[in-house]
């Protein structure tokens, strides 16, 4: 191994998350468009090709984990650059399409106000909430639409992340308004996207205009954002069946989709389904602060946070796979990329504790 291998395999979990955050700057930022690119390498990257826009508001989650955990200021100016070209990109706007879009976009924004008290980033979270409450209507009894030109298609995706911005709007103004909207939410999505015998969640229904419900679509995305969404409506109402929810679909989660002898959570390959793993371990490690005795669920983080920085990284690259036991093969998504190092901030939380 060589000397600088060995230096990187003696960094704690701070200091790893903060190299792969320098990674991730390196590897992707285009400073002609102030955002990242998709691929890595840059040549990867074409005219013409899908613009994932939420990706980029995963970018902005992620400079708020490093400025929550170091303190750096430059962390604070880069979520600013970022969010600025981000919507200058996006048509001088931050609204979209796609309800889920905008809604991850609001939360990173929410957060990034929440860090630096920068008004701006609360006009846009303001704005987007009102353009994503216009999601709801009545096919299938009520729900979110997934985007605008499909409005009876009702998913996890756009319904759970919304129950998480409505109920941390609610935290910090207390309108009644918002939390009622976070709880109408969130009845409809264990209404009819989980089961209720598991706790599961499934991703959606009627997608094919047929009504019926994506059982197969089994995604560890959607069991994240399920269980934020109950976790953040038992600290804003003190109601423990929140709680319970939270933590049912988080184990029957581990049950169904880890690996049963060494906890990895699975591949689940590139272009969207590359961020789903992140996201759950972003809400695993908040249901971790809330519940310490969770000791199931932080064996399951740190393990996958380990088996990726011992195996799973090209670490002269700095660049992680779709799987945490393999190293990457060229070329490499951005939302790959993402994913792990969510898992290294999450990790990095974790050992603070």
């Amino acid at each position: 191994m060589t000397q600088a291998k060995e230096a990187l395999k003696a960094l704690n979990w701070q200091e790893r998350s903060e190299w792969f955050q320098q990674c991730l700057e390196r590897n992707y930022y285009n400073a002609e468009t102030g955002i990242m690119n998709q691929w890595y390498p840059r040549e990867y990257n074409v005219a013409g090709e899908n613009f994932y826009y939420w990706w980029q508001a995963h970018v902005i989650d992620i400079l708020v984990d490093g400025y929550e955990r170091s303190g750096d200021p430059a962390y604070s100016l880069r979520i600013k650059e970022l969010s600025e070209h981000l919507q200058a990109y996006n048509g001088g706007t931050f609204r979209h399409n796609y309800y889920d879009d905008m809604e991850w976009t609001a939360l990173a924004l929410l957060r990034a106000y929440r860090a630096t008290g920068y008004e701006a980033y609360l006009d846009a979270v303001l704005d987007l909430w009102e353009d994503i409450k216009s999601a709801w209507n009545e096919h299938f009894g009520g729900g979110l639409a997934w985007k605008k030109d499909q409005l009876d298609y009702k998913n996890t995706p756009a319904n759970a992340p919304a129950v998480i911005l409505a109920a941390r709007l609610y935290e910090l103004f207390q309108k009644q308004e918002d939390l009622e909207w976070a709880l109408r939410i969130y009845e409809w999505s264990k209404t009819y996207l989980v089961d209720p015998a598991t706790g599961f969640v499934w991703d959606g229904m009627n997608r094919l205009g047929d009504g019926q419900i994506d059982f197969d679509w089994e995604f560890t995305y959607c069991q994240g954002v399920f269980l934020g969404a109950g976790l953040e409506l038992y600290k804003n109402t003190g109601d423990v069946h929140y709680l319970e929810d939270a933590n049912r679909t988080a184990n029957t989660c581990i049950d169904r989709l880890c690996d049963p002898m060494n906890m990895m959570l699975p591949d689940e390959g590139i272009d969207d389904t590359g961020l789903f793993k992140g996201i759950l371990i972003r809400y695993l490690v908040q249901l971790c602060g809330e519940v310490p005795e969770a000791s199931r669920i932080r064996e399951v983080i740190m393990a996958n946070a380990q088996q990726l920085w011992e195996q799973g990284l090209d670490k002269q690259l700095g660049l992680c796979s779709p799987s945490w036991e393999l190293k990457p093969e060229l070329p490499v998504q951005l939302s790959i990329q993402l994913s792990g190092l969510m898992l290294l901030e999450g990790a990095a939380v974790l050992m603070e504790k």
